[in-house]
């Protein structure tokens, strides 16, 4: 049997733990600097998830940005960018989505079996439907994409996702950034939500590095013996 994906869950947040804040404009909780760090941990995955709540909200390109990591990549036989994974529990997609109209690489879309139909009118010209059973869930999605030949996983949100990820014990090493400031808002979307994770006051996880950069700070989790020491 192929083994699953190594996964890597990246999030930024507020000191309170906010994602985002409750208005519809992109709260930005990152730095240039740092921006550059996640495109360079992104360079070297071979797909990137988010929710589906993820891409309608904040359009994301989800792509690769240094032109330089991009010509590495395809130097190495790869795509420029990571193949772009969604998932969505209602398939209600827009197909003109900067998910779907920038970059030329795979994108996949997992759903339940029963709107596998409604997804492919949404984007099935656009995107590879996948009927991810009922419900998808974060192992399913793996076990697919490593008989895809994804070995490395980037989960980059939302708060939802995160929490799928993290509950079923699926995240081997999390990247945590902390902006320095507050949101405030009960409204606004958290890192995760409630649920039984698998790390706790009798369980704790093992940090393998905390750095200042610029404004924010970083903090590596190993969250399974899959993750590197240093």
């Amino acid at each position: 049997m192929t083994a699953r994906p190594y996964v890597l869950l990246s999030c930024a947040m507020s000191i309170d733990g906010y994602i985002d804040d409750a208005t519809t404009a992109r709260l930005l909780l990152s730095n240039d600097v740092d921006l550059d760090r996640v495109d360079e941990v992104r360079a070297g995955c071979d797909a990137i998830l988010v929710g589906a709540a993820t891409v309608r909200r904040d359009d994301p390109r989800l792509l690769v940005r240094s032109d330089l990591r991009r010509a590495e990549r395809v130097t190495r036989g790869l795509p420029p960018s990571p193949v772009k994974v969604t998932v969505t529990g209602s398939g209600d997609l827009d197909p003109a989505g900067r998910f779907f109209t920038l970059g030329d690489g795979l994108k996949l879309v997992y759903c339940p079996s029963g709107v596998v139909e409604k997804a492919h009118e949404q984007v099935g010209r656009v995107a590879t439907v996948v009927d991810g059973g009922d419900p998808v869930t974060p192992a399913a999605v793996l076990d697919d994409l490593a008989a895809r030949g994804v070995r490395r996983l980037m989960v980059e949100g939302g708060g939802s996702v995160h929490c799928q990820f993290l509950t079923a014990g699926l995240v081997d090493e999390l990247h945590l950034v902390v902006a320095p400031f507050f949101v405030g808002d009960g409204r606004a979307p958290r890192f995760v939500g409630d649920g039984r994770f698998p790390w706790h006051a009798g369980r704790r996880a093992r940090v393998v590095e905390v750095r200042q950069i610029d404004d924010v700070v970083l903090t590596r989790y190993a969250l399974s013996d899959r993750c590197p020491s240093g």
